[in-house]
Protein backbone atom coordinates (compact mmCIF):
# COMPACT_ATOMS: atom_id res chain seq x y z
CA UNK A 1 0.00 0.00 0.00
CA UNK A 2 1.32 3.45 -0.88
CA UNK A 3 1.55 6.42 1.43
CA UNK A 4 -0.74 9.44 0.85
CA UNK A 5 0.62 11.84 -1.73
CA UNK A 6 2.61 9.24 -3.70
CA UNK A 7 -0.14 7.87 -5.95
CA UNK A 8 -3.85 8.28 -6.47
CA UNK A 9 -5.94 11.42 -6.31
CA UNK A 10 -3.95 12.88 -3.38
CA UNK A 11 -1.17 13.73 -5.84
CA UNK A 12 -3.51 15.26 -8.44
CA UNK A 13 -3.95 19.04 -8.47
CA UNK A 14 -7.22 20.66 -7.46
CA UNK A 15 -9.30 22.25 -10.25
CA UNK A 16 -12.12 24.78 -9.87
CA UNK A 17 -15.07 24.23 -12.21
CA UNK A 18 -17.21 26.99 -13.74
CA UNK A 19 -20.36 26.19 -15.75
CA UNK A 20 -22.36 28.42 -18.09
CA UNK A 21 -25.96 27.24 -18.10
CA UNK A 22 -27.25 29.02 -21.23
CA UNK A 23 -25.90 31.21 -23.97
CA UNK A 24 -25.36 34.77 -22.82
CA UNK A 25 -25.18 33.94 -19.13
CA UNK A 26 -22.05 34.16 -17.01
CA UNK A 27 -20.06 31.15 -15.91
CA UNK A 28 -20.84 30.23 -12.29
CA UNK A 29 -18.60 28.32 -9.89
CA UNK A 30 -20.00 24.78 -9.71
CA UNK A 31 -17.43 23.10 -7.49
CA UNK A 32 -13.98 21.56 -7.33
CA UNK A 33 -12.38 18.29 -8.38
CA UNK A 34 -9.00 16.58 -8.53
CA UNK A 35 -7.56 15.53 -11.91
CA UNK A 36 -4.08 14.85 -13.30
CA UNK A 37 -4.37 17.35 -16.20
CA UNK A 38 -6.71 19.88 -17.83
CA UNK A 39 -8.18 17.39 -20.33
CA UNK A 40 -9.19 14.96 -17.59
CA UNK A 41 -10.44 17.84 -15.42
CA UNK A 42 -12.69 18.99 -18.27
CA UNK A 43 -14.07 15.48 -18.87
CA UNK A 44 -14.62 14.87 -15.16
CA UNK A 45 -16.31 18.27 -14.78
CA UNK A 46 -18.64 17.45 -17.66
CA UNK A 47 -19.54 14.08 -16.13
CA UNK A 48 -19.91 15.41 -12.60
CA UNK A 49 -21.56 18.81 -13.05
CA UNK A 50 -23.57 18.55 -16.32
CA UNK A 51 -25.14 15.10 -16.15
CA UNK A 52 -28.58 16.46 -16.99
CA UNK A 53 -27.41 18.68 -19.88
CA UNK A 54 -27.40 21.79 -17.65
CA UNK A 55 -24.38 23.41 -19.28
CA UNK A 56 -23.31 24.77 -22.63
CA UNK A 57 -19.76 25.72 -21.60
CA UNK A 58 -17.29 24.55 -18.94
CA UNK A 59 -14.16 26.23 -17.63
CA UNK A 60 -11.64 24.36 -15.47
CA UNK A 61 -8.96 26.40 -13.71
CA UNK A 62 -6.12 25.14 -11.52
CA UNK A 63 -7.01 26.23 -7.98
CA UNK A 64 -3.38 27.29 -7.48
CA UNK A 65 -3.80 29.86 -10.29
CA UNK A 66 -6.64 31.72 -8.55
CA UNK A 67 -5.79 34.76 -6.44
CA UNK A 68 -8.42 36.15 -4.07
CA UNK A 69 -8.91 39.31 -2.09
CA UNK A 70 -8.95 39.22 1.71
CA UNK A 71 -12.56 39.23 3.01
CA UNK A 72 -11.42 40.90 6.24
CA UNK A 73 -10.25 44.02 4.35
CA UNK A 74 -13.24 44.28 2.00
CA UNK A 75 -14.16 47.82 3.11
CA UNK A 76 -10.81 49.32 2.24
CA UNK A 77 -10.25 47.15 -0.82
CA UNK A 78 -13.57 47.99 -2.50
CA UNK A 79 -13.77 51.69 -1.58
CA UNK A 80 -13.82 54.05 -4.53
CA UNK A 81 -10.66 56.17 -4.59
CA UNK A 82 -11.14 59.85 -3.69
CA UNK A 83 -11.98 61.93 -6.74
CA UNK A 84 -13.04 58.92 -8.82
CA UNK A 85 -16.80 59.15 -8.25
CA UNK A 86 -17.33 59.55 -11.99
CA UNK A 87 -16.88 55.78 -12.24
CA UNK A 88 -20.30 55.27 -10.71
CA UNK A 89 -23.14 55.21 -13.23
CA UNK A 90 -25.43 57.28 -10.98
CA UNK A 91 -23.89 60.47 -12.44
CA UNK A 92 -24.91 59.71 -16.02
CA UNK A 93 -28.28 60.17 -17.69
CA UNK A 94 -29.78 57.17 -19.45
CA UNK A 95 -30.03 57.67 -23.20
CA UNK A 96 -33.45 57.16 -24.75
CA UNK A 97 -33.81 54.04 -26.86
CA UNK A 98 -30.66 52.36 -25.55
CA UNK A 99 -31.45 48.88 -24.25
CA UNK A 100 -29.66 46.91 -21.54
CA UNK A 101 -28.41 49.86 -19.48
Amino acid sequence: MSTPGETGTEAWPLWEVFIRANRGLSHVHAGSLHAPDEAMALRNARDLYTRRHEGVSIWVVPAAAITTSDPDSKGVFFESPAGKNFRHAVYYARAEGVKHL
